[in-house]
């Protein structure tokens, strides 16, 4: 203080560094039992589902009890990265070590396959205050495998004929291999139906073949 009593410059501007101290702790300390949260989740939907897997539940009951869990999850792991965003705010601005979540460790999908990169859209203002003054912290990237549906088609083989003016005679090359003479359904296409009835127990028939391309073509 200085001769009148007043509080000095040096005095609030240690206040200051004290009070973001203080908010700095209580955002990492947030953002930690936030973390705790969501991997308590976590742990509970991934025995909920090992349960399942284990002991054959098909019940509508166990279906929506995991629905219920996934969407509790998901509400806690996003509160999670906010409250660990606002975390490192604070710590930037009190100088200290900000806290940062542990991530499992995930293999990562093999680099020669194609990416599509889908951005979900950020929000123009603060949903809180409304201000339109947002700057970027990061991203947060998750790779997930997806298929394309097969898709049928007809493979035309053409055997063109030929014929000598001078010889007078007609050729022809001869017919490629077949694996059944005079076959109607391709190698990859047997391949498909020998798996689907051997590899995973469907039944075998006509109709459901002719069912099943019309479904998959239609996809």
């Amino acid at each position: 203080m200085d001769a009148a009593g007043s509080p000095a410059p040096e005095d609030f501007e240690a206040l200051r560094a004290e009070l973001a101290v203080a908010r700095a702790d209580a955002a990492g300390v947030k953002a930690i039992n936030a973390d705790l949260e969501a991997r308590n989740a976590l742990h509970e939907l991934q025995n909920e589902k090992m349960r399942r897997a284990l002991y054959g539940q098909r019940s509508e009951r166990a279906r929506q009890l995991i629905d219920q869990l996934e969407l509790g999850f998901e509400e806690l792991e996003t509160s999670a990265s906010e409250d660990e965003a606002f975390a490192i705010i604070a710590a930037a601005g009190a100088s200290v070590a900000a806290f940062t979540r542990k991530r499992p460790a995930r293999k990562h999908l093999p680099e020669h396959l194609p990416r599509e990169r889908v951005v979900i859209a950020a929000p123009c203002s603060c949903p809180a205050c409304g201000s339109d003054r947002l700057s970027k912290l990061g991203e947060d990237v998750i790779e997930t495998l997806e298929v394309i549906p097969r898709r049928w088609k007809v493979v035309q083989t053409v055997h063109e004929k030929f014929s000598c003016r001078e010889y007078e005679r007609i050729t022809q090359p001869p017919a490629p291999f077949h694996v059944t003479p005079r076959g109607l359904f391709g190698p990859s296409f047997l391949a498909m139906v020998l798996f689907a009835r051997f590899g995973v127990h469907q039944p075998l028939t006509v109709s459901g073949i002719a069912m099943h391309a019309r479904v998959s073509s239609s996809a």
